[in-house]
């Protein structure tokens, strides 16, 4: 199972967020490339990168702070947050962006996935923010009546490299994963599912890894504020 330190971007600096409310943002670092750059030391394969800002625009709002990532970071690296449309797609893609997180588009322009997973195989995944089971779109301020497991479903198809699955609920409350939703998804769709909301121990991430069917784990307050070591938790996976 792949460990995702993530980097949310707010106003080109670092934060974490609780529960998705912007208005209860903490600013952990004012240089995301430096933040960046300790993750990698650490041992991390993988960066998971989210421009808050643009999720609500609908367009990329932290680009600089992302390319400097880009630019200074070697390992792979996934993005999300205002990533509408194909334009968008392809240039962050030609940037040396390994993989784009479409969200919001996926409930409004299905079509859109579909076109931009075909074009560009194996760098699109599919975001699916949730509360109750209810899939959540456009910074998760407005919630649909879409479920969870129909929208992937929906992608099986699609040739989707992934499914970040997020629980609103447990995102930066540092109260554990929603283990049981998230292994429901995993065992529902053929499509590698990603865990993301309330990773906040070692235990959490073994437990998630433990299931053998979640592909990978996302976790950004747990890491900045020290219960959980990047580098111990990576060895542990790989044990």
């Amino acid at each position: 199972m792949i460990l995702y330190p993530a980097i949310d971007l707010k106003d080109g600096q670092a934060v974490r967020l609780v529960h998705g409310e912007m208005d209860q943002a903490t600013v952990f670092n004012d240089d995301p490339a430096a933040q960046a750059r300790s993750f990698v030391e650490a041992g991390c394969e993988w960066l998971h990168l989210v421009d808050l800002n643009g999720a609500f625009a609908g367009e990329p709002i932290n680009a600089a702070p992302v390319e400097a990532i880009l630019r200074e970071c070697k390992v792979p690296a996934q993005l999300g947050g205002g990533i509408r449309d194909m334009a968008t797609i392809e240039a962050w893609l030609s940037k040396g962006l390994a993989r784009v997180i479409l969200g919001t588009v996926a409930v409004e322009n299905p079509a859109l996935v579909r076109e931009a997973a075909a074009a560009f195989p194996g760098h699109v995944a599919v975001g699916i923010d949730a509360r109750n089971g209810r899939v959540a779109t456009k910074g998760w301020a407005e919630e649909t009546d879409v479920m969870v497991t129909d929208l992937a479903r929906s992608f099986e198809d699609a040739g989707v490299a992934a499914i970040i699955y997020t629980d609103i609920l447990r995102d930066g409350a540092m109260k554990g994963p929603n283990v049981a939703s998230t292994e429901a998804l995993a065992r529902a769709v053929s499509i590698p599912v990603i865990a993301s909301g309330g990773v906040s121990s070692l235990s959490d991430l073994t437990t998630l890894r433990d299931t053998g069917v979640i592909a990978g784990a996302i976790s950004g307050r747990a890491l900045y504020d020290g219960a959980i070591d990047l580098a111990t938790a990576l060895a542990a996976l790989k044990a």
